[in-house]
């Protein structure tokens, strides 16, 4: 049934649009048929990060009001809080698209993925090799194994995500590969544009430890209020919430994978002691730093 309108695309609701195979959850979505949200809506937001590969044939749409036409070997950023619309695809074309929620931590944060992102963001069309391609569609069906086949070799989870880690290094050296010339118009952008690319990469490169909003502004020259009325603009959320995303996601990094103690985590993230650290954690992910650990079965 169609809607008019924009509805607002949850990540969960993905598994429910595509009638093709699917994966999803909680933070990692991947669906390889698109065909079926035409049917369904008129329009829609997205409120995860997606990135959109088309294997054959062709898909043009529009983001935000901006027409976008991808063919074989394109890849297609579609950057939270975007209005999609207006899709349109060749009778040969497939995707495959691969959505990733920033709600619960943003576990790849770091400078040279945010400087790469950022320049996907201002260009969101980005042409492929015949090779490069065939590497994000293999990580795409190694990914869907590990899903199909969840008794074979690690958690099936865990597996995913780290799939999807490398996925997310190799893709940024992709596209690094494609950006080194400056295209017209990237010397050009808004001065709010520019703090904020500024502040994601502060972030990026604060490793989890620096959490004031107003320590952010002062290395920024702006107040507060305005750099959260810019990262509201930009991406839907407040500078403090991002700040809280990019700890959390290093919170959860350190306890799944390193064989830190908590108190040693604790201590590498600048909390001033366990007690606090603890409260913390208990706050943005529902349970104490030892039970998340041994509940996600990673860690020692």
């Amino acid at each position: 049934m169609n809607e008019t309108g924009i509805k607002q695309l949850n990540l969960a609701d993905v598994p429910h649009i595509t009638p093709g195979r699917k994966y999803y959850d909680g933070e990692i979505g991947f669906a390889d048929d698109i065909t079926e949200i035409i049917h369904l809506v008129d329009a829609f937001k997205v409120n995860f990060l997606a990135m959109v590969f088309c294997t054959s044939g062709s898909v043009s749409m529009k983001i935000n009001s901006e027409n976008y036409d991808i063919k074989a070997n394109d890849g297609l950023l579609i950057d939270m809080q975007s209005v999609v619309s207006d899709i349109r695809y060749s009778s040969d074309m497939h995707c495959k698209v691969i959505c990733i929620s920033l709600d619960s931590g943003v576990t790849f944060l770091n400078k040279s993925v945010f400087e790469a992102f950022l320049r996907i963001k201002n260009h969101p069309v980005v042409h492929f090799s015949a090779n490069e391609m065939e590497l994000m569609s293999r990580y795409y069906e190694l990914a869907m194994f590990k899903m199909e086949h969840p008794e074979t070799g690690a958690s099936g989870k865990e597996s995913i995500h780290m799939i999807l880690r490398a996925y997310v290094l190799d893709m940024i050296a992709n596209v690094n590969v494609h950006m080194d010339v400056p295209r017209e118009g990237d010397n050009i952008l808004r001065q709010s544009d520019k703090i904020f690319q500024r502040f994601i990469i502060a972030l990026a490169e604060s490793n989890g430890v620096q959490r004031s909003v107003k320590d952010y502004a002062s290395e920024l020259c702006v107040s507060p209020k305005y750099l959260t009325s810019i990262c509201r603009k930009q991406e839907g959320k407040t500078a403090g919430e991002l700040i809280v995303l990019n700890t959390v996601g290093h919170i959860k990094q350190l306890l799944l994978y390193s064989p830190l103690s908590i108190k040693e985590i604790a201590t590498q993230l600048g909390f001033d002691n366990l007690s606090f650290f603890g409260k913390y954690v208990k706050k943005h992910l529902g349970e104490s730093p030892n039970n998340y650990r041994k509940t996600h079965g990673y860690g020692k």
